[in-house]
């Protein structure tokens, strides 16, 4: 599993990634940057000022279209690269405030599938009435010429390798998978790996921005879109508007801190789980204490590694999926109970359960083939930061301060972290505070209990920013809004249609 940036929310991320642009028809064009108020950057002009030419998308109230965007924006007479873009446009009442460009985090989350599956459905009507509901699907993402690595036979082989391993052999494996990994993302996407950082596609953004005629950028970010939208905030902090960063990461950190912390933060997580679980008749971790629960989890892998179990299709369960599978239910507290299902049918030799959360953590679809979730996820990583390691040394030199961290996923998520020590494109991100000084309020929201994103980030974040304001929700799982807090909504659908932030500190249940 990637363990550099977390993914996406559990509950919104399953099954958005099948929404097809199709049946394209005309409908209209953009306005010019000069329409905006704000100048193009020196030598972007004719992209600022490219139409848009809006078309129907085959799904009922969505529009579609294509922007160009300078592939290297330092060297913008290199060539272009085609982006993905889709709106909702304002259904009313009330007068329309601008366009909401909303990312569901990764990175490698389809934005487009997250609009049409969700936020322009699902986002509280009044913000709906008054926004145009945008998404740009990142470069290298989805629909915007995706990054491709592996086929489904090779991905499905992946998916697979034990990240645990117990020996030089065991190293020698998994190293060599992380190896035809970055091979075959090189030589099917080369082209594009240097170009798909976060400060690209947040220039990208400032581009849409114009295009869409709005003078400042509004924005909903989730998980690791809470690091883009802080990106863009750094970038352009005159043009940003509301910005909600909602289940905050901590630009400051390095690789290493980063994956140790989330380490921990699944391990708190799973400790709440368990804490559930042990309540329940049915829980197969036991009825006794969460100190027992671990124990039984930590036998279930230890028993998967050494004898898979079948899975009602052609891959076994091992270790690896098992924990995957595990580690895709602590993203909602709503998947509990499907969690409490599956580690039942692992240990009745049964593991299509697990199997099944493991293939929605990846967006494997029944017919083997794989959404660009995972080779994105990598691609944008692995050039935003430099890698955590440099070799399985240094790996087994981290192993007490990550199983620390997490006595039960620790060792995984350690040695899943060597991944971009492979990679063919030298990272040209650094760790650094994002300050964005100038920029209007923005609103971090942080989930106390979140275990990709723990709560610590955000604090950090709405730290960093000048005009940070933190908005605090005292619960489980990854990010906050939508998920059935009132006051939570209610403090963000403020923000979003007054542009007044809540009180810098506000908690929530």
């Amino acid at each position: 599993m990637e363990t550099r940036r977390p993914l996406r929310t559990f509950a919104i991320g399953i099954g958005t990634a099948g929404l097809l642009l199709s049946g394209c028809s005309a409908a209209g064009s953009s306005p010019s940057a000069s329409a905006t108020g704000t100048a193009a950057p020196e030598g972007l002009s004719s992209y600022y000022t490219q139409k848009l030419s809006w078309r129907d998308c085959g799904v009922e109230g969505f529009q579609c279209a294509t922007m160009k965007a300078p592939k290297d924006y330092d060297k913008p007479d290199d060539g272009d690269i085609d982006l993905a873009v889709s709106r909702k446009k304002a259904t009313g009442p009330g007068k329309r405030i601008g366009s909401l460009l909303v990312n569901p985090g990764g990175p490698g989350g389809s934005a487009i599938g997250y609009l049409q599956g969700y936020a322009a459905l699902g986002y509280p009507a009044p913000v709906r009435a008054r926004y145009d509901m945008v998404a740009i699907d990142p470069r290298g993402v989805a629909r915007s010429e995706p990054v491709t690595c592996l086929s489904g036979k090779e991905m499905d082989a992946y998916t697979q390798v034990d990240q645990t391993p117990d020996d030089e052999a065991e190293v020698g494996k998994l190293t060599d998978a992380f190896e035809k990994f970055a091979a075959g993302c090189e030589k099917r996407s080369g082209a594009i790996l240097p170009y798909v950082s976060t400060v690209d596609t947040a220039r990208d953004m400032d581009v849409l921005r114009a295009l869409l005629g709005d003078e400042k950028l509004n924005y909903v970010g989730a998980s690791y879109g809470t690091f883009l939208g802080a990106t863009y905030a750094d970038l352009f902090p005159k043009r940003a508007g509301r910005l909600v960063l909602d289940g905050a990461m901590d630009p400051s950190l390095k690789a290493i801190d980063m994956n140790r912390d989330q380490t921990a933060g699944f391990e708190g997580a799973f400790q709440s789980f368990a804490a559930d679980c042990v309540k329940q008749a049915d829980c197969p971790l036991g009825t006794t204490s969460t100190a027992d629960a671990a124990a039984a989890l930590k036998r279930l892998f230890k028993d998967l590694d050494a004898n898979p179990v079948p899975t009602g299709d052609d891959r076994e369960l091992g270790e690896a999926l098992a924990t995957t599978g595990v580690i895709a239910a602590m993203y909602d507290e709503a998947a509990w109970p499907q969690l409490r299902e599956a580690l039942a049918g692992a240990q009745r030799s049964d593991g299509s359960g697990l199997l099944s959360l493991a293939d929605s953590y990846y967006e494997r679809d029944p017919d083997g083939k794989y959404a660009n979730l995972m080779f994105a996820n990598a691609a944008v990583n692995c050039l935003d930061l430099p890698p955590a390691f440099d070799g399985p040394d240094a790996v087994e030199k981290a192993l007490p301060d990550f199983e620390k961290a997490s006595p039960v996923f620790g060792r995984g998520f350690a040695w899943a972290s060597l991944n971009c020590a492979y990679w063919p494109t030298e990272a040209t991100g650094t760790p650094h505070p994002t300050e964005a000084k100038g920029a209007a309020p923005i609103l971090v929201v942080g989930t106390t209990r979140d275990p990709a994103t723990p709560y610590k980030w955000s604090e950090s974040l709405a730290d960093q920013l000048s005009s940070g304001t933190l908005l605090t929700y005292e619960g489980d799982g990854h990010t906050a809004y939508g998920r059935g807090s009132d006051c939570i909504d209610t403090a963000i659908n403020t923000y979003l249609l007054e542009g007044t932030p809540p009180k810098n500190g506000k908690k929530c249940t």
